[in-house]
């Protein structure tokens, strides 16, 4: 279909497809899956929207469609009609609505911006950008290094900078607070956020130690000085930080558990055997000072602890070793998270237990010891369409896919969890296409950790999208399996245009 003339002299996007007959609109549905479609009364009432889609055209290229259907014109009216759309009833007589999979999706509600709208079509089902809840409005909003550094030079203000991940919860939890500390502080000091998470920003976040999500930096007169790190802060807590900004204060080393007053028995590298060979019953559980799972059972552990020291006819002894320290037995035991506990009986190890973790659950089981249920196989030991990577074999493999999207993982990781059957079904859709491969790399594993720290991962899972190899772009889509397949659907639809296109030349 051919644009109104006045179009082009707007300088109107190619890429824009004119819609009037049914017939095309279904086949459109058909072979796109991520469609904005423009209703508008009239191409008059068009106007500014077609310009500002131009641009959004233009930026979503290859991973979303604009439509327009012109509603005042003959034939496009039954279009309209068939739609159930009457852009008359709208103030500024056009209607914006998302397709999505062959199917209508949303009304466009968000912010008529070129970046908003970018930001739907890149990824539909995710979050809005900061910048348009209106309770931010006080936030200066930073979207590039340029930005950043122009920011820094002029403004003679004190400044408070959020580096975050849209998808961070620790940030999402503190935004309100801060976009409030920038409301009331107006005028005295800047609060600014800046979306560090794609890769674009790598020197960014080399250069201001940006290690996790949120770092919130201050500066004085374009100079970095300190991190601002209490993030259950309250907008009041904020201002009276920047009263008298400082450095955060080192927190006093904590009391090793072993040095602490309690009835378990602390093993090392040099006793433990000698008291596995004393007792015929003992548990042990293997831990690490930083971890959080441990700290909570830490309580549970020492009552049972405290039960068995005092029971007249006690089934067996509780132990405990630090495994950062302790690191030959450590290895011995295969220790690969934590907290593991692990049953001896006369001198020997007998199991493996993933499931005590009460006072009571432990006296239970000690009074009936019993082998534990198998345990759950690990995702590389079931059968699916992921391929599992290795260091060596990383590079070579990849090399024979056109497209690979890899996800960079630990075992232990709640996040990953989530994200590992979504992930997985993604792949089952594409198993049959030969140029497509989703990957996996365990970044638990030693013989992983250089490559994951050689490929950018700074977190658990982290997403990155090769093209025959060569690393192209972080994915920070939504983590469903819709997320997942829609990104390559994405890129499997710019290949074919691209063939058309080739052969439509010839």
């Amino acid at each position: 279909a051919f644009l109104p003339a006045f179009v082009y002299s707007l300088k109107v996007s190619p890429l824009i497809e004119k819609i009037s007959d049914h017939k095309d609109f279904k086949k459109l549905l058909r072979t796109r899956n991520n469609i904005l479609v423009l209703y508008s009364k009239s191409a008059a009432a068009a106007e500014s929207s077609l310009r500002l889609l131009s641009s959004v055209a233009q930026e979503v290229k290859g991973r979303g469609t604009i439509g327009w259907i012109d509603c005042g014109d003959t034939e496009s009216r039954k279009l309209c009609k068939k739609m159930k759309v009457d852009p008359n009833s709208k103030e500024k007589g056009v209607d914006l609505l998302h397709y999505k999979d062959g199917a209508f999706h949303t009304p466009y509600n968000r912010a008529v911006t070129l970046k908003s709208m970018v930001a739907f079509l890149k990824d539909p089902e995710g979050a809005p950008l900061w910048e348009e809840d209106p309770e931010a409005k006080d936030i200066v909003h930073v979207d590039s290094e340029k930005e950043l550094r122009r920011l820094l030079k002029k403004e003679d203000k004190p400044l408070l900078m959020m580096f975050y991940a849209p998808w961070c919860g620790v940030c999402k939890r503190m935004m309100p607070s801060y976009q409030q500390a920038a409301t009331e502080l107006k005028g005295k000091y800047v609060l600014a956020g800046m979306n560090v998470y794609s890769a674009e920003f790598e020197r960014i976040k080399e250069e201001f130690n940006v290690r996790g999500y949120p770092t919130i930096c201050y500066f004085e007169k374009g100079k970095f000085l300190f991190n601002f790190e209490n993030f259950g802060a309250t907008a009041a807590d904020i201002a009276e930080w920047l009263k008298n900004p400082q450095a955060p204060q080192p927190q006093p080393p904590e009391t090793p558990w072993a040095d602490e007053e309690n009835v378990v028995h602390h093993l090392t590298d040099e006793d433990f055997d000698k008291f596995i060979k004393d007792h015929s019953s003992v548990l042990v559980m293997f831990h690490a000072p930083w971890c959080g799972h441990c700290k909570k059972m830490k309580p549970e552990y020492e009552k049972a602890a405290e039960f068995l020291h005092v029971a007249s006819d006690s089934p067996g002894v509780l132990a405990a070793v630090d495994a950062t320290v302790n690191k030959a037995l450590a290895e011995r035991y295969h220790i690969s998270g934590f907290p593991t506990l692990k049953y001896f009986k006369d001198g020997e190890e007998k199991y493996t237990l993933p499931h005590l973790r009460t006072k009571k659950k432990i006296i239970d089981w000690l009074q009936n010891p019993e082998a534990p249920p198998p345990p759950e196989p690990a995702w590389e030991e079931k059968q699916t369409s992921v391929v599992h990577l290795a260091g060596e074999d990383f590079r070579e493999s990849l090399k024979k896919k056109k497209h690979t999207l890899v996800m960079f993982y630990a075992p232990w990781c709640p996040h990953c969890k989530n994200a590992i059957p979504h992930f997985t079904t993604a792949a089952e859709v594409f198993k049959e296409d030969r140029k497509i491969a989703y990957a996996a790399v365990d970044c638990a594993k030693g013989q992983n950790h250089e490559l994951c720290k050689q490929e950018g991962v700074d977190g658990y899972p982290t997403f990155n999208y090769y093209n025959y190899g060569k690393f192209v772009e972080k994915y920070t889509g939504e983590r469903g399996e819709s997320g997942f397949t829609t990104f390559m659907r994405t890129l499997r639809e710019r290949d074919h245009e691209r063939v058309g296109k080739k052969k439509d030349e010839l």
